[in-house]
């Protein structure tokens, strides 16, 4: 049975109760028979409620879909996850709109997610993926105020590795177009706005060190560092890498393969770094700490370097960290996205407007390069964590989940 028959005789089941319940008791007011056809007219229902849940443009909504879901707790993304074939496509609530994902964003903190380490009180089985970029495809009647079938929308949520995603109605971004570059911005964009416009106190002439600057978030801090008239410093993997960097405004790429960043930072730029946007943690942590100016500051975004490990951190020198601290008045703060959602949606328009204008590059890497080639589809999911953590990526790795030739969106 198709989603439109099985979920329309659901939802008008649903729509009846929920208008029964509404009604005065029959025994309180007139005899049993008296409310089927009696005194009483017969209750005509409103089906009209169930409408808002279907999708009337034809789009051939399945019964059920692919999804993957954490079905063991590990780092080791194979090990945890599972996709799963034959999972029920969801059905939307009152203030939800159900999403049929296009593209869906790897962050290298989706094996955190699969190690259970952001909520401890959460036990498997549970859906993982933090991002999509889609259309919608049904809705429930709260949510139809603001939205309609077939628009486009991003969100972050839990649950985006799937083929649709249930999306509260608030939480999601309208679109101009179903777009790849649109879900860059959404948390790898976002984490590099907020962070260095609350945490990094830019203004011209600072020098700012960008870590894995080549990757979903860097390349974002690199150009909002050199929009605020900063000298930027990127450290990247490879030559090839290195000239994207150039190609988006950095001033100096350094390749940590061939190079020796630390001797190169302390030969050109004898007196410090003003700014570190840090993500890789261990031996890059410690290398950037050293290389802060005078009240230099350094913003934790992560540290993937120790994600893989069973305790999710790299080894650094901390025992040291108050005196080197203390010796330059400077300061380490760390950022969680989470923590600043009061301001997300500000932050998120402000990168859509750079993005339309052409302010703003966007790079995308849908893994063509790979040796198995572009990541398509859900199964693709699993070489795209590996690619990431091979540090293959220049820019935010994407997945497209292709849709049927019989859909109409």
């Amino acid at each position: 049975m198709s989603f439109s028959a099985k979920s329309g005789a659901l939802l008008s089941s649903r729509a009846a109760r929920w208008w029964w319940r509404q009604q005065p008791s029959c025994a309180a007011a007139a005899p049993a028979w008296s409310c089927f056809g009696g005194s009483w007219s017969r209750p005509i229902l409103d089906m009209s409620y169930s409408r808002h849940f279907l999708d009337f443009q034809g789009s051939s909504i399945p019964s059920s879909m692919k999804k993957l879901v954490v079905t063991k707790l590990s780092p080791n993304f194979r090990e945890a996850v599972t996709l799963q074939q034959d999972s029920a496509v969801p059905l939307p609530g009152d203030g939800d709109l159900l999403v049929r994902n296009r593209f869906v964003g790897i962050n290298a903190s989706d094996i955190n997610y699969s190690a259970g380490r952001y909520d401890a009180s959460v036990k498997p089985p549970f859906d993982i993926g933090f991002e999509g970029v889609g259309k919608v495809v049904a809705l429930g009647l709260s949510a139809s105020a603001d939205y309609t079938v077939g628009q486009a929308v991003a969100y972050v949520k839990a649950g985006s590795f799937a083929e649709y995603t249930i999306v509260p109605a608030k939480q999601a971004v309208p679109l101009p177009s179903v777009k790849p570059e649109f879900l860059t911005l959404m948390v790898s964009g976002a984490t590099a706005y907020l962070s260095l416009k609350e945490l990094g106190d830019l203004s011209e002439g600072k020098k700012v060190l960008v870590t894995a600057a080549a990757g979903g978030t860097g390349q974002f801090a690199v150009q909002l560092a050199k929009k605020a008239k900063c000298h930027v410093i990127g450290t990247c993997s490879s030559d090839e890498k290195g000239g994207f960097l150039k190609s988006i405004g950095c001033d100096h790429a350094i390749n940590y393969k061939t190079e020796n960043v630390e001797s190169v930072l302390r030969k050109d730029y004898p007196e410090g770094v003003d700014v570190v946007y840090e993500s890789v943690g261990g031996k890059m942590f410690d290398l950037a700490l050293n290389a802060l100016a005078i009240k230099g500051r350094l913003i934790v975004i992560g540290f993937i370097a120790g994600y893989q490990n069973p305790t999710g951190l790299q080894p650094i020198k901390a025992e040291l960290l108050p005196a080197k601290l203390l010796k330059k008045s400077a300061s380490i703060r760390g950022f969680f996205l989470n923590h600043y959602l009061s301001d997300y949606k500000m932050a998120l328009q402000h990168l859509l407007k750079m993005y339309e204008r052409g302010d703003l590059v966007c790079e995308v890497d849908f893994g063509d390069m790979s040796p198995e080639g572009k990541f398509t589809g859900l199964e693709s999911v699993f070489r795209a964590v590996d690619y990431m953590y091979m540090g293959k990526n220049i820019g935010k790795i994407v997945v497209e989940l292709p849709h049927s030739v019989s859909s109409k969106l």
